[in-house]
């Protein structure tokens, strides 16, 4: 499988990259939590934390503002509390930025990955695209960037999903990613690559707003057979706006008393310098070759999983 996705970006001319795993930051995401550890250098008393990467998109938009054009990685990163079907700590992740292409250029870029690595398992080259508005209506019957915590309340009770007001509070972004998770993933189909895109800008991660509408970003996930495989967006350039998103980050991880590690002034640094025009996606490894192989476990796919490592 690594033999074939090194030969699909030599075909397109990307250049693959390697990144240091172990860093002085962090990204800021309150919903994941990493893995920190502490760096002595000789003649050093007190050291200095770095951190295991739970992605590597910080570093290599570093080289993109550095002049790289279009780059690609396969590497391991790392993400603390997460075990399970589909989850391992220690996870094999394929990172592409592709300079100069909107966010259907790259869905497009993406689709004619999956059909090359996943050939013998897709019936033919088919997939659906949706948006998340329409996607999330459809099963939810409520239109996600309008609706209020009372509509989301309904919503789930109507459904009998009875625990979710306590998960998910007066939170939105709780509520869009439990009813998704419940209503709308599991309905997605079974058969072909699924696309869902133009997320609510109240989940935007890294992604730009879209310039045509501020309520939404420029985001999409791939789903193939139930599982996510595919986060990617148009890259986030304005170094305003992710500084003002590292700060909501760290306010929710203070509020979910979170270690709040410090904003990465490197990558800000590369964005004041000047990112291109360009578009990202991360795909987990060892979820595609569960898929590649028919597994039921990524343990099935790994040779040491956390509990035989």
């Amino acid at each position: 499988m690594l033999a074939g996705i090194r030969e699909f970006f030599e075909k397109r001319c990307v250049l693959e990259v390697e990144t240091p795993v172990l860093c002085n930051a962090i990204g800021t995401d309150p919903n994941l939590e990493f893995f920190d550890c502490l760096l002595k250098l000789p003649g050093e008393i007190s050291g200095s934390n770095l951190y295991l990467q739970t992605s590597p998109e910080f570093s290599m938009k570093r080289l993109l503002a550095a002049g790289s054009g279009s780059i690609f990685q396969i590497c391991k990163a790392f993400r603390n509390g997460e075990v399970g079907r589909l989850h391992n700590p220690e996870f094999t992740i394929l990172e592409w930025y592709r300079v100069n292409f909107t966010l259907d250029d790259l869905m497009d870029d993406v689709s004619d990955f999956l059909n090359t690595v996943l050939a013998s398992k897709l019936p033919s080259k088919v997939e659906v695209r949706y948006s998340y508005s329409n996607i999330f209506l459809k099963y939810c019957g409520i239109d996600p960037l309008l609706a209020k915590i009372s509509e989301y309340i309904e919503c789930a009770l109507r459904n009998k999903l009875i625990e979710a007001p306590s998960i998910c509070g007066d939170n939105i972004t709780l509520w869009q990613e439990f009813l998704f998770s419940h209503l709308v993933q599991p309905n997605l189909a079974f058969d072909r690559c699924v696309f869902v895109y133009g997320f609510p800008r109240n989940q935007a991660a890294l992604a730009r707003i879209n310039p045509l509408n501020p309520k939404i970003v420029d985001r999409f996930e791939v789903f193939y057979r139930g599982v996510e495989l595919a986060n990617g967006f148009h890259e986030l350039s304005d170094v305003g706006e992710q500084i003002r998103r590292f700060d909501d980050d760290l306010f929710r991880r203070v509020e979910l008393d979170k270690a709040v590690p410090n904003k990465d002034l490197r990558y800000l640094s590369a964005l004041r310098s000047g990112l291109p025009e360009c578009a990202g996606v991360a795909i987990g490894l060892d979820r595609l070759l569960m898929l590649v192989v028919g597994a039921a476990s990524i343990e099935d796919v790994l040779a040491f999983p956390v509990c035989r490592a």
